[in-house]
Formats: C-alpha cells, sequence, structure tokens
C-alpha cells in the first residue's frame, strides 16, 4: 500500500479539494489536517502563516506523506517557497492551478479575484494572471467575512446570503467574464457567490485544476498509486472535533469520517 498524500489548510476549506482528490485519485490515501483553532489566516501576518504551516506541514512529514498540497490560498501565497525548501517531498500549492484556469477561460482576459485579506495583499493572484497573461487585468477583493461563514457551519444560511451579496456590490461597477475562488472556504459559498455575481460570469474554483497537478507531480515523480488498496481518508483538525466532522459529512457524504483532534506544533 503507498504512502499517504498529506492536505492541509487553515480550516474545513482544502475539504473541497479532497472531495474532487476522492473522485479524481480513488486510489489515493489522504491525511487531512485543518488548523481551526488558529482560522482565519486570511487576517494574520506573514510570519503567523509561515509558522503554522510550517508546524502544519512537519507534524505530516513525521506521518510519512509522500506529497503535500497546501490547500490554502493564503498559505500558497506566502510559505509556499518555503516549505518546498524545507522538505523533499512534491509540494503542490493552488494559487498557480487557479490562474490557469482562469486565464483559459477568460474571453476578455478581465478577472475578479475573491480572497482573503492576505492573499489579496500579497499579489500573488495577480503577478501570476499577469505572468500567464500579460494583457490581462485584475479586480482583486478582499471578503474577510467569508471564511468564518464557513467555519460555523453557516454556509447554506440566509445570514451567508446577504453577507455576500453586500461583499460583492464593491464589484458591481466591474466588467470582468471570469471570477476566481482564491480560497478554497468559497466553493461551500458558491451557490451564494453565483446569485451575487451576474449571470455571465463564470466561477472558477481551484480545487479540479489543483488536483490536476497533484496527479501530474505523482506521475512525474513515480509516486502514483497504481493498487486499489488505499487507506480511508484520515482527518485532523486543531479545533472542535464536533464541528470539522459535521462540515465533512455534509460536504464529503462520508458517513462516519475519521475526525481526530490534534494539537500543534
Amino acid at each position: 500500500m503507498g504512502k499517504p498524500i498529506g492536505v492541509i489548510d487553515s480550516g474545513v476549506g482544502g475539504l473541497t479539494v479532497v472531495k474532487e482528490m476522492l473522485t479524481m485519485l480513488p486510489n489515493e490515501s489522504i491525511i487531512y489536517l485543518g488548523d481551526d483553532l488558529r482560522c482565519p489566516y486570511g487576517s494574520r501576518t506573514s510570519e503567523e502563516v509561515q509558522t503554522f504551516t510550517l508546524e502544519m506541514a512537519a507534524k505530516l512529514a513525521e506521518m510519512d506523506i509522500k506529497m503535500l498540497v497546501i490547500a490554502c490560498n493564503t498559505a500558497t501565497a506566502v510559505a509556499l517557497e518555503l516549505i518546498r525548501e524545507k522538505f523533499n517531498f512534491p509540494v503542490v500549492g493552488v494559487i498557480i492551478p487557479g490562474a490557469r484556469a482562469a486565464v483559459t477561460n477568460s474571453k476578455t482576459s478581465q478577472i475578479a479575484v475573491l480572497g482573503t485579506t492576505r492573499t489579496v495583499e500579497s499579489g500573488a493572484y495577480s503577478a501570476e494572471i499577469m505572468r500567464q497573461q500579460p494583457n490581462a487585468e485584475v479586480h482583486a477583493l478582499a471578503c474577510p467575512d467569508f471564511v468564518p461563514i464557513v467555519e460555523s457551519g453557516q454556509y447554506r444560511s440566509e445570514k451567508a446570503r446577504t453577507t455576500i451579496d453586500k461583499t460583492l456590490q464593491k464589484l458591481s461597477h466591474k466588467d470582468f467574464d471570469v471570477a476566481i475562488l482564491g480560497c478554497t472556504h468559497y466553493p461551500l459559498l458558491e451557490g451564494h457567490i453565483r446569485h451575487s455575481l451576474p449571470r455571465h460570469v463564470q466561477i472558477i474554483s481551484s480545487a479540479v485544476e489543483t488536483v490536476r497537478d497533484v496527479e501530474k507531480e505523482l506521475n512525474k515523480y513515480q509516486l502514483k498509486n497504481e493498487t486499489d488498496m488505499r487507506e480511508d481518508a484520515l482527518f485532523y483538525t486543531t479545533g472542535s472535533r464536533e464541528s470539522f466532522k459535521a462540515i465533512v459529512v455534509d460536504w464529503l457524504g462520508i458517513e462516519s469520517p475519521d475526525v481526530r483532534h490534534i494539537t500543534l506544533p
């Protein structure tokens, strides 16, 4: 049986990536670590995010993972290169795949990026989009209220819709045909976001594109599990087991997920 792929996030948002992995990479074992206790990362300093990301990566390295997916846009923006330097397994982030999908799908090169405050301030999406499409115009919007809605399990509520409507009003005078969900928590709010944006706007989640990059790396380093023997997904949270488990059940449809509490560092 092959080694597992590690997935880390500031909380439950990275489950959107796990959802695609379960479908696209059915033979791979997954260990997930969500730092719900210190979530959200979007309002943290870059130094704090780097420290927290290192702690999570080191914890999963102790569990003998073969690859790490940083399924957090904020952590990808400020800590990806640092993690790649520190560990000898392949590390995949979520920003390059998301930017690539947006550039590919935009007909006008007018692209909106919805992200956390730290992701937007880092300019990581804008830089990557401009690298891939120098003529692009990027409209980046910080949405600091979105992650707390998801972490509290209120992502289907009327409060969520009201908050999202109010936040996205700030883009009402911008003309764009693609919007990137620049935080892995945001796909859980996609229905509300869709309702608040013009009908012609295509919404891009980086999850599918990220898993495509994971598969490329598995093939490149000959790490793919070629058997159908795999462990059930294992989930760790630094926060409430019960709250985390409820979201895993709801979002991933796993009836009795193995969710364990973990302390960092």
